[in-house]
């Protein structure tokens, strides 16, 4: 109970006082909107970038963990792909729910990993998500416009997935990070005291900007369906994991964030690819709620095997 309260409670406290800032009109939408797009664009992308590139040995041995996560979300995407053929979900919200199965909130998993496992998960972490986030937003755009409604041909589907990708800066920071991690592998002080007081800036504004986001209101209407996923995501999804995981015999490190990794909510950005790809935003909203509220249950289950 000491180590969930020690490493859980902080994230799950500043989650509880963005929602609460925003509820006592202490902090309004715009301001959540506009540090939500300072992390997503700066803060974010420069502490991994800092993260990963400062530690030129990260990428040995996280071949295990990488593995494993791709199997993980391929396994959970086909369950997802089977759930909505046989609980009947619409197909306008079908991309949404596709996605709350394997997409996973960075801003929670770097703040959990970072008070659990230190500079050296933060970095193993930021290795996964470099390979990890290209093969989940393929998976999301690809089931996006299958359910779509709209007719886009093979040039067309291939640049919005593309595009995606290469204007995606926690991959752009992830990448950076390794290549200077592999050629150069240290920062001078004053860069490195820079990105540092950086840092410090990320993952408080991070964690507020999601609680800022959280809305009760849509859950109602989407209860059933929204519990369904965060199943998928918070309870199959681990348990597949550790099976891969364990049958690649990972090491201890690679286990830890892996699992981790697993048993994160859902990420916030299932909104914005939704509402770009014609599918229900409501939906997703209920389903980052569930998801997040539910998570602190996962990940002290993760924890307790630490």
């Amino acid at each position: 109970m000491i180590l969930i309260l020690n490493n859980l409670f902080p994230v799950f406290a500043l989650i509880g006082l963005g929602a609460g800032l925003k509820h006592l009109h202490l902090a309004d939408e715009s301001f959540f909107k506009a540090s939500d797009r300072l992390v997503y664009f700066i803060f974010f992308p420069v502490m991994l970038f800092w993260k990963i590139g400062a530690s030129p040995t990260v990428d040995d041995g996280a071949t295990d963990l990488i593995v494993a996560a791709i199997c993980a979300v391929a396994t959970a995407y086909v369950i997802s792909a089977a759930c909505i053929k046989l609980f009947a979900v619409r197909a306008y919200a079908a991309g949404s729910f596709s996605q709350s199965c394997y997409r996973f909130n960075t801003y929670v998993g770097m703040a959990v990993i970072l008070n659990t496992l230190g500079e050296t998960g933060v970095s193993r972490f930021g290795v996964l998500i470099g390979f990890i986030i290209p093969i989940i937003n393929v998976l999301a755009v690809s089931t996006l416009i299958w359910f779509s409604g709209r007719t886009i041909d093979n040039r067309q589907r291939l640049w919005i997935t593309l595009r995606s990708l290469i204007t995606n800066p926690l991959i752009i920071g992830c990448l950076a990070g390794m290549a200077y991690a592999r050629f150069i592998g240290r920062f001078p002080v004053f860069i490195d005291n820079t990105f540092r007081l950086g840092a410090i800036v990320a993952l408080p504004l991070a964690l507020l900007s999601i609680g800022g986001a959280l809305t009760l209101k849509n859950l109602k209407f989407h209860l059933g369906h929204s519990l369904l996923g965060a199943s998928i995501k918070l309870l199959i999804l681990p348990l597949v994991g550790c099976f891969f995981l364990k049958f690649l015999d990972a090491s201890t490190l690679s286990f830890q964030v892996g699992m981790i990794f697993f048993a994160l909510p859902t990420s916030p950005a299932i909104i914005v690819l939704s509402s770009q790809l014609n599918s229900d935003t409501e939906f997703a909203s209920a389903a980052i709620v569930a998801s997040t509220l539910l998570s602190f249950f996962s990940m002290s289950a993760v924890l307790l095997t630490f």
